[in-house]
């Protein structure tokens, strides 16, 4: 196969992979921003001190043997605070119904429904680039004249290391309430 062949397949079969996976909640698309509800959902959380974009992997690894060890489905898509660095899974439907323990390095916790101003977004997972989105929802926030902010900026990664960082998709999240509502 040469390598052209071998990129179009890719592009075909690697976001197909990613629909075996339980999503959440529904993805806000490159270039977009959006107001969306996150219903209540349980996550499993490992955290750091520092920043996230120096411990991912190391977040990552903790996580991923925890739903091992508990046989746990992965779902997408990851969440991760930048500062301290947090990075959460979400539970999916299914293992719900399991009991899930804390153990040494994860705690499993419960997230209330909320509501968030969403940004889409398609490119690596660095620290460049969250900054960047970040910079740019915080703009749109700033000139809303419905909504005000409610909590952390925070990221959501959909795509796994195998795909490539020009076709990695990425949100960056910030709590939000309505300009009026009590906090």
């Amino acid at each position: 196969m040469n390598q052209l062949t071998l990129i179009c397949a890719a592009t075909v079969l690697i976001p197909a992979l990613g629909l075996a996976y339980e999503k959440a909640f529904e993805e806000t698309g490159p270039g977009e921003i959006e107001i969306k509800t996150i219903t209540e959902r349980t996550l499993i959380v490992a955290r750091r001190g520092g920043n996230y974009f120096d411990a991912n992997n190391a977040l990552f690894g903790t996580l991923f043997r925890y739903i091992q060890d508990n046989d746990v489905s992965m779902t997408v898509p990851v969440k991760a605070d930048i500062e301290p660095g947090n990075m959460y899974f979400y539970i999916g439907t299914e293992d719900l119904k399991k009991e899930l323990g804390n153990s040494g390095s994860v705690e499993v916790v419960t997230e209330p429904e909320r509501q968030v101003m969403s940004l889409g977004v398609r490119g690596g997972y660095s620290e460049k680039n969250f900054k960047k989105a970040r910079a740019k929802l915080l703009d749109q926030l700033a000139s809303s004249k419905s909504w005000k902010m409610d909590g952390a900026v925070y990221a959501i990664f959909w795509n796994g290391p195998y795909v490539p960082a020009f076709m990695k998709r990425f949100e960056v999240h910030v709590p939000v309430i309505p300009i009026g509502a009590s906090d």
